[in-house]
């Protein structure tokens, strides 16, 4: 686990593009100011403290789902699908790695092998989140670490994702809004939650960036973001042009930011959304000095917060903190300074808040709002579990 307590890696010195010699050293004077200002007044805080608040914070999580949030048949949420069960799979092998080997999760990793049907999709039979469900059940076993006891079942799943992408294959051409996207299932319009999911998975499975899916899936991502003249072609591109990212491009578009998804003025950037494109756009191999990776920074330094998923309140806060977490860390950002030149060690702020957030029972659940599923203390738990993976301090 990579995890630093300081970082010079400042997106906060790449605001504009490009850069004249004299700004590009004021920006980097401002960002090594900031960088000791926090220093200075984060002193007295001992990361070995704060990394112990997290283990005992994670193992008060998995005791959860352990004793009070697994069924008989070895799922979590099963009206779910396998979905959430691979999240919790997941979620607690990231932490505890040697859990693989425990009975509960042996009998959870049977749960999702059931679920493998016949297209080499993991779902549950009749589901409509056949997407979701395989990404996340690759995620899972990919985390359990045993290739030979799992290869045959991720080689089909990666062949059946493969199949379900939005492409020339599904009817759609590359002029098409729905291009290179994934939905919930192949005939359901795509949209940037599931993409995510989908490069995630792709990575997962061991493919890079310069991989032909991954490829057409940055098209589609580019297509979400408010940003014109950077891949964005649609009627919304420069309506806000925020940098910011909505759900989709597809069908006319929507944003789940806008009010009863009143498409006729512009698709509303929001946080969580934005995120899950940042971190897409890395996987798809982008770098920090691309126009689009400046743009969505540029929009997270404005939109800087941990008590509400920008743009969203408190609806989807947890999935908004996962996806929080883990693409600032796939953007290697440990010092973020704000807008206003405020510096935050996210990892330490993130960590401090979910532990603040933990319900006694040692679960989380999402009390603000329960849009999305966030009511069920199994899925949330897993998306806090996840996010904490990230706030470890060196």
């Amino acid at each position: 686990m990579r995890c630093r307590f300081f970082s010079a890696c400042l997106f906060s010195t790449i605001l504009a593009l490009p850069l004249t010699a004299a700004h590009a050293q004021e920006s980097k004077s401002e960002a090594s100011a900031a960088e000791k200002t926090l220093t200075e007044s984060q002193l007295a805080m001992n990361p070995q403290e704060a990394n112990a608040a997290i283990r005992q914070s994670v193992d008060q999580a998995i005791a959860f789902l352990k004793n009070r949030g697994q069924a008989d048949d070895g799922s979590f949420s099963s009206e779910t699908g396998v979905a959430v069960t691979a999240l919790c799979v997941r979620a607690i092998l990231e932490h505890r790695p040697q859990a693989k080997q425990m009975p509960y999760i042996q009998k959870a990793i049977a749960y999702i092998e059931a679920n493998v049907q016949s297209d080499g999709g993991i779902y549950a039979k009749g589901s409509q989140h056949r997407n979701y469900e395989t990404c996340a059940a690759v995620g899972a076993l990919v985390t359990a670490g045993e290739p030979e006891k799992y290869d045959s079942v991720l080689k089909r799943a990666e062949a059946f994702l493969r199949e379900i992408q939005w492409d020339a294959g599904e009817g759609a051409e590359s002029s098409d809004t729905a291009y290179g996207g994934a939905g919930y299932g192949s005939h359901k319009r795509p949209d940037l939650s599931n993409t995510s999911y989908y490069i995630d998975a792709m990575k997962d499975l061991g493919n890079g960036s310069e991989d032909e899916a991954i490829q057409k899936a940055l098209r589609f991502v580019s297509r979400s973001q408010n940003l014109a003249g950077h891949g964005n072609d649609t009627v919304h591109a420069d309506k806000i042009n925020d940098g910011g990212f909505y759900y989709t491009p597809a069908a006319g578009g929507q944003s789940k930011a806008n009010a009863d998804d009143d498409t006729s003025v512009a698709l509303r950037s929001y946080g969580s959304m934005t995120y899950a494109g940042l971190k897409s756009m890395i996987y798809a191999g982008l770098t920090k000095d691309d126009p689009r990776v400046v743009a969505a920074m540029d929009f997270i330094r404005k939109n800087y917060a941990l008590d509400n998923n920008p743009g969203m309140g408190k609806a989807g806060l947890y999935y908004y903190y996962h996806t929080f977490g883990k693409a600032l860390d796939a953007a290697e950002v440990d010092l973020l300074v704000d807008a206003k030149g405020n510096p935050h060690n996210w990892r330490l702020e993130l960590g401090q808040t979910l532990v603040a957030d933990q319900q006694d029972d040692g679960s989380w659940v999402n009390n603000g709002n329960q849009r999305w599923m966030e009511g069920d203390r199994q899925l949330v738990t897993a998306y806090a579990l996840l996010a904490l993976k990230y706030c470890y301090q060196e």
